[in-house]
C-alpha cells in the first residue's frame, strides 16, 4: 500500500503519529543544548613549559628545540610552532583535521616525558593545553569594594569563587588583579657574608622548622593519646627567631640577618572596571556543558551573592551568554517572519483558507520533527543550525504545494475527495521525493571537506535535511489525509481559477513565441552568462561574516621591560578616552596581561575589554566606534591594537585577518626586510594596526662563567645561578598558615643589594669549606639588548606582520599587500613571504567547498538520472544550476556582498534546490509525452500546469528567506551571506526556468532524435512519438 494510501485510509492513526512526533519534538527541543557556534575545536596542542628568569636564546636552545624534534614524530601533525619568549616556551601542534585529540595529547606526553631527562633540572614541569573552546571563559566580572585589594581578593576567594565553582557546567572560575600577602625575608649582603651563611641554608632551615609532625601514639590508661611535634610557625616573631647556624660554629637569629616583613607579594596585574580598582573574575564553562544553561546559573547566583554583600559592587564586563540569546532570538523571529511571509503568498495565491491552512501546517509539523532528528544526531541549538532551519523553512512547504495542487486540480476536474487526494499524492510522489532527495543529495560532500568550513556545513547540511525529509514524510501523509478531509472546491474558487488562467495564457504565448526563437533566447542567455562573468573580479572575498558582537579589546604594548606603573598609566589614558565615547557601556582593563593558559604575565602590556550598549541602543556599528578609538589613541612608544573576538579564524596573529610569515635563520636578515614590509604596508589603504614580531628588544644583564676559575673553586654553573636567582627573584622557602589561610614565605636579597651592575657583582657565592667568593671572582656582568621573543615553525625561525583591515575584504587586501611586496622588496635566497591566518584558512575552505559544489551536482544528475530513467533529461534539468549562478553572481555583485565560505556554502545548497522546480517540469512533459501529445504541445501544456505550483514553490522559499537576507539582529551577519546567495539564484533561475527549460528541451530532445533516426536510417518524425 502507498504510504499516501495509508494516511489517508487510517486517518486517526496518522494523526496520532503526527501528535507522538509532536510531543517528542517539544521533549527534545527542551533539551537540546544552546551555543552560539557549532562546537569548531581546532584540532591543536599548546605545550607550555616555564623556566623563570631565562632569556628567549637560551629558552629556544635548552627547552623548544629539543620539545619540538620530540614532539614532530607524533602520528597526525601536520605543523609545529613555537615562541620562546622570557622565561617560557610555548609549542603550538597542530594536528590534521580528524584527529582524536585524546589520544594525541597523551601521544604528546609520552614524546615529553622521554626527553625529560634532558631538560633543565629548575624548569618547571610541562604542561599539555588541549584547544577547547572552553578554555575562553562565557562571564567576566569587575568586583570593587569599600575595602582594600588584599581583603577584597581574600573576601572574593573564601566566599565567591567557591559557590560559583559548585555550579552545574561550571569548569573554572580565575582571578585576576588585587594584592595577596606574601611573609618577605629579606636579608642583607654583607651580614650573610660576615656570618658565612647562603640562601640555601636559610631556605632549608625555614623549611625545616615549619612543621607539625606525628610521632605515633602511647597508651595511656585505657585510651591512646596521640603524640605530634608542634613546630609550625604561629606569628611573625616566630619566624624572626629562628636560628641560623653561622660559618663560625654559632647560631644567629634571622632576625639579625636581615628584616622579616608581613607585606604583600609584588603585583604582576593590576584589575580596573570602569576606572575603578577590582578584583576580576572569569568564569569558564565545562566542556559538554550547555553555555546559556552555565551562564544563566552563574547569573543567577551573582544576583544572589549581591543581595548578600551589600559592601562589594559587581559589575558585568563580558557576557558570551547574552550575545547567544539575542543572536538565537534573532535567527527565531527571522525564521517566524519568514514562514509567516510564505503562508501569505500561499493565500494570495489559493484565495482558499483551509487549503493554506492545510499546506502551513507542514511548516510546524517539519520543524518539531527536525528537533527530534537534532536531538539523536547531537547537534545542538546554535545560529549555524537555526540558520539552516530558516534557511528551509520557506522549503518545508514546497512539496505540500505540489501534492496540494495536484489534488486541487483534481478535484476541479471533478473527481471526489477521497479519489482525488490519492491520485493527486500518488501522482507526483516520485516527483517531489525527487526533487527532496536532489536538495538533500548536495549536502552529502560535507564528508569529504575538512576545516572549519566543513564543520560549519554540517550543521547546517543536517538541520536542512532533517527538515527536508520531515517535509517530505509530511507531503505524503499529513497533506493527503487533511485534503481528503478539509478541501473542498466551490463554484467561487472554479470561477477565481478561471481568473488566474489569464496569467497562464499570457505565459503560454509568451513561451510558444520562445520556442519559435530558441536560437535568440539561447544567444541572449550566453550574453548574460558572459557578462555575469565578468563581474566576478569586482565581488571581494573574505573568510566569514564578523557579527557585531557589541565587544571589542584594546591591547597595547610598551618597550620591553616596563615597570607595571607605567604601564597602568597606559590603561588609565584608554579608559579616559573610552570614558568620552557614549556608545561605550563597561570598560574593563587587566594591566600585566596574562596568556591563554595562565602561565606567565607581562608587565609592559594589557588588555581593554569594551563592552558597548546593546544594537537598538546605539547609531553606530562596533566597527565604526573601533575605527574612532584608533584614530584617538596615541602614545609615544605604546603600540595599541584595537580588534574585535571573532568565533572562527586562526593561523596566528592574534586572530587578526592579515598574517604574513618570513621564514628563515638569520635573525639579522627577518628583521630587516620585516621591517621593510611593515613600512611598505603602512602605505596600503584599509590597514589597521600593523604588527609585527619585532620590537627594540629586551635588557639582559648577561653573567658569562670563567670555568677555570670557579674550578679552583669547586663551583658550578648551577649552585651559582640558584644563588643569583634566590638573590634576585626570591625563592617560596615554606608556607605560613593563619586561620586555614596559606601565604608564601620568600627569601631574597634586600633590594638595596641589587640596585646597581656592580653590586650584583659583589654578591657572595658560597664554595665548599664555607668560602665566601664574591661573583665578580669568576664572572664578567655584561648588559646587552636580546631579542624580546623568537619565532619558530616546523623547526625554522620565522618573523610575522599582522595587520586588521577596515573598509576593504581580506581578499582585495592581500592582492594589494602582495603587488606592493613584490614590486618593491626583493629578498634573499631562501626567504620568502607566505600569507597566513585566515587568507590560508579562505583559500583551504574555497578549494574543499569548490570540490564539494562539483561533486554536488554531480550527485544532483545522478538523482535524477535515476529518476527519469534517462541522461538526456537530467542534463536538461542541470541547466539551471548556470542560470542560478548568473543570478548569485548578480546578487552579490548589487548588494555589494562578498565571496565567503558562508557564500559558498550558500551556493552548495542553492544547486540542490534550484533544479526542483525544472524537475516537475520535465517530469509532467515527461507524463505528457508518454499520453501521445506531441512534443511542443506537451511542453506547452506541462509548462502552463505547473506554472503557478512553480510560483508559489519559489516565492514561499525566496520569501521565506527575506528576514534572513537583511542580516538585521544580533548574528545575523554569518547567515546573511546564505540567504542573499539562495535568494538571487533562485529568483534568477526561477523566472528563466520557465522558458530556457522548455527551450532545453526542445532542443535537446530535438537533437537526440536526429541521431537517433541517422543511426536507425528512418525519419525522424516515426521517433518523435517516443521520449
Amino acid at each position: 500500500m502507498k504510504i499516501s494510501n495509508f494516511s489517508i485510509s487510517r486517518r486517526i492513526t496518522t494523526a496520532m503519529i503526527v501528535l507522538l512526533v509532536v510531543l517528542i519534538g517539544i521533549i527534545a527541543f527542551s533539551r537540546l543544548k544552546v551555543d552560539l557556534y557549532p562546537d569548531v575545536t581546532f584540532p591543536g596542542a599548546a605545550i607550555v613549559t616555564s623556566y623563570s628568569g631565562v632569556g628567549p636564546e637560551e629558552i629556544e636552545n635548552l627547552i623548544t628545540k629539543p620539545v619540538e624534534s620530540s614532539v614532530s614524530t607524533v602520528t597526525g601533525v601536520k605543523s609545529v610552532s613555537s615562541t620562546s619568549d622570557t622565561g617560557q616556551s610555548t609549542i603550538v601542534v597542530e594536528f590534521e583535521w580528524g584527529t582524536d585529540m585524546d589520544f594525541a595529547v597523551l601521544d604528546l606526553r609520552q614524546q615529553i616525558d622521554l626527553i625529560s631527562g634532558f631538560l633543565p633540572d629548575e624548569a618547571e614541569d610541562t604542561l599539555i593545553f588541549k584547544f577547547d573552546p572552553a578554555m575562553f571563559p562565557i562571564l567576566s566580572y569587575g568586583i570593587t569594594g569599600e575595602q582594600n585589594l588584599a581583603d577584597l581578593k581574600t573576601e572574593v576567594e573564601d566566599n565567591i569563587v567557591p559557590r560559583l565553582e559548585r555550579l552545574p557546567g561550571v569548569a573554572q572560575v580565575n582571578l585576576d588583579g588585587g594584592l595577596t600577602r606574601e611573609i618577605l625575608v629579606s636579608l642583607e649582603g654583607d651580614k650573610l657574608y660576615n656570618y658565612g651563611i647562603d640562601f640555601s641554608t636559610v631556605n632549608g632551615i625555614l623549611a625545616q622548622e615549619n612543621v607539625n609532625v606525628s610521632a605515633g601514639e602511647i597508651q595511656r590508661g585505657d585510651r591512646n593519646l596521640l603524640i605530634r611535634t608542634m613546630g609550625k610557625f604561629n606569628s611573625i616573631d616566630d619566624i624572626r627567631n629562628i636560628n641560623i647556624p653561622a660559618g663560625n660554629g654559632n647560631t644567629v637569629k634571622l632576625s639579625d640577618l636581615g628584616s622579616i616583613q608581613d607585606t604583600y607579594a609584588e603585583r604582576s596585574t593590576i584589575s580596573r572596571v570602569n576606572g575603578n580598582s577590582s578584583i576580576g573574575l572569569s568564569i569558564q564553562k565545562q566542556t559538554d556543558a550547555n553555555t546559556v544553561q552555565a551562564a544563566n546559573a552563574v547569573k543567577a547566583e551573582i544576583e544572589k551573592i549581591q543581595n548578600e554583600y551589600d559592601d562589594l559592587n559587581i559589575i558585568t564586563a563580558m557576557d558570551q551568554s547574552d550575545f547567544i540569546e539575542k543572536a538565537i532570538e534573532s535567527v527565531q523571529r527571522n525564521a517566524v517572519i519568514g514562514g509567516l511571509l510564505a503562508v501569505l503568498i500561499l493565500f494570495i495565491f489559493l484565495r482558499n483558507i483551509r487549503s493554506t491552512i492545510v499546506i502551513g501546517t507542514a511548516i510546524p509539523v517539519s520543524i518539531i520533527a527536525t528537533f527530534v532528528l537534532m536531538f539523536f544526531a547531537d547537534l545542538n541549538i546554535n545560529i549555524i543550525s537555526l540558520g539552516g532551519l530558516a534557511l528551509g523553512v520557506g522549503m518545508l512547504v514546497d512539496n505540500a504545494i505540489v501534492v496540494l495542487e495536484n489534488i486541487y486540480r483534481y478535484r476541479s476536474m471533478g473527481v471526489g475527495k477521497i479519489e482525488a487526494a490519492k491520485e493527486g499524492s500518488s501522482e507526483v510522489g516520485m516527483a517531489i521525493t525527487a526533487s527532496t532527495l536532489t536538495t538533500i543529495v548536495v549536502f552529502l560532500p560535507v564528508f569529504f571537506v575538512e576545516g572549519i568550513a566543513a564543520r560549519l556545513y554540517k550543521e547546517l547540511a543536517l538541520t536542512v535535511s532533517f527538515s527536508l525529509f520531515a517535509s517530505l514524510a509530511v507531503a505524503l501523509t499529513l497533506i493527503p489525509m487533511l485534503a481528503s478531509t478539509f478541501l473542498k472546491v466551490s463554484q467561487k474558487d472554479l470561477d477565481r481559477e478561471s481568473k488566474q488562467g489569464f496569467v497562464t495564457r499570457n505565459y503560454k504565448r509568451m513561451l510558444a513565441f520562445s520556442l519559435n526563437h530558441r536560437w535568440i533566447i539561447v544567444l541572449i542567455l550566453v550574453v548574460l552568462l558572459a557578462g555575469s562573468i565578468a563581474l566576478v573580479p569586482g565581488i571581494g572575498t573574505e573568510f566569514l561574516p564578523e557579527s557585531d558582537q557589541g565587544m571589542f579589546t584594546i591591547s597595547y604594548d610598551l618597550p620591553a621591560s616596563t615597570i607595571l606603573a607605567e604601564s597602568d598609566n597606559v590603561a588609565q589614558y584608554t579608559e579616559d578616552v573610552l570614558a568620552s565615547i557614549p556608545e561605550v557601556k563597561t570598560v574593563f582593563s587587566s594591566v600585566g596581561s596574562a596568556d591563554m593558559m595562565g602561565t606567565s604575565t607581562s608587565s609592559d602590556s594589557g588588555n581593554i575589554t569594551v563592552l558597548m550598549k546593546d544594537l537598538d541602543e546605539r547609531d553606530r556599528s562596533t566597527d565604526q566606534i573601533m575605527e574612532e578609538v584608533r584614530q584617538r589613541l596615541s602614545l609615544p612608544d605604546v603600540n595599541f591594537q584595537v580588534s574585535t573576538q571573532t568565533g572562527f579564524g586562526g593561523g596566528g596573529g592574534g586572530g587578526k585577518p592579515i598574517n604574513i610569515k618570513l621564514k628563515g635563520n638569520d635573525f639579522a636578515v627577518l628583521e630587516e626586510y620585516t621591517t621593510l614590509a611593515r613600512e611598505e604596508m603602512e602605505n596600503i589603504e584599509g590597514l589597521r594596526d600593523i604588527s609585527d614580531s619585532f620590537d627594540e628588544g629586551r635588557p639582559e644583564l648577561r653573567i658569562q662563567l670563567n670555568r677555570s676559575l670557579m674550578s679552583q673553586f669547586g663551583l658550578n654553573a648551577r649552585q651559582i645561578a640558584n644563588t643569583v636567582r634566590t638573590a634576585v627573584s626570591g625563592s617560596v622557602a615554606t608556607r605560613y598558615e593563619v586561620a586555614g589561610d596559606e601565604y608564601d614565605i620568600r627569601v631574597q636579597l634586600r633590594e638595596s643589594d641589587l640596585s646597581s651592575v656592580s653590586q650584583l657583582s659583589n654578591l657572595n657565592i658560597n664554595a665548599p669549606g664555607g668560602i665566601q667568593v664574591p661573583l665578580k671572582r669568576f664572572a664578567n656582568l655584561e648588559v646587552e639588548t636580546g631579542p624580546n621573543q623568537i619565532l619558530r615553525i616546523d623547526q625554522e625561525r620565522y618573523a610575522e606582520i599582522n595587520s586588521d583591515l577596515y573598509n576593504i575584504d581580506l581578499g582585495t587586501a592581500v592582492e594589494r599587500i602582495q603587488n606592493r611586496l613584490n614590486e618593491n622588496i626583493e629578498l634573499p635566497e631562501g626567504y620568502e613571504f607566505s600569507y597566513e591566518g585566515q587568507f590560508q584558512d579562505l583559500q583551504s575552505s574555497f578549494q574543499s567547498l569548490a570540490f564539494a559544489f562539483l561533486l554536488a551536482v554531480v550527485l544532483v544528475y545522478m538523482v535524477m538520472a535515476s529518476q527519469f530513467e534517462s541522461l538526456i533529461h537530467p542534463l536538461i534539468i542541470m541547466f539551471t544550476v548556470p542560470l542560478a549562478i548568473i543570478g548569485v553572481i548578480l546578487g552579490i555583485y548589487i548588494t555589494g556582498s562578498t565571496l565567503s565560505v558562508a557564500s559558498l556554502i550558500g551556493l552548495i545548497t542553492l544547486a540542490g534546490i534550484v533544479v526542483n522546480n525544472a524537475i516537475v517540469m520535465v517530469d509532467y512533459i515527461n507524463h505528457l509525452r508518454r499520453e501521445k501529445q506531441e512534443k511542443n504541445k506537451a511542453i506547452l501544456e506541462a509548462a502552463a500546469v505547473r506554472l503557478r505550483p512553480i510560483m508559489m514553490t519559489a516565492l514561499t522559499t525566496i520569501l521565506g528567506l527575506i528576514p534572513l537576507s537583511l542580516g538585521r539582529g544580533d548574528g545575523g551577519e554569518l547567515a546573511q551571506p546564505i540567504a542573499v546567495v539562495v535568494i538571487s539564484g533562485l529568483t534568477f533561475a526561477t523566472f528563466l526556468t520557465l522558458f530556457i527549460i522548455p527551450i532545453f528541451y526542445s532542443l535537446l530532445t530535438s537533437f537526440r532524435e536526429i541521431v537517433l533516426a541517422k543511426i536507425k536510417g528512418v525519419d525522424r518524425s516515426e521517433l518523435e512519438e517516443k521520449i
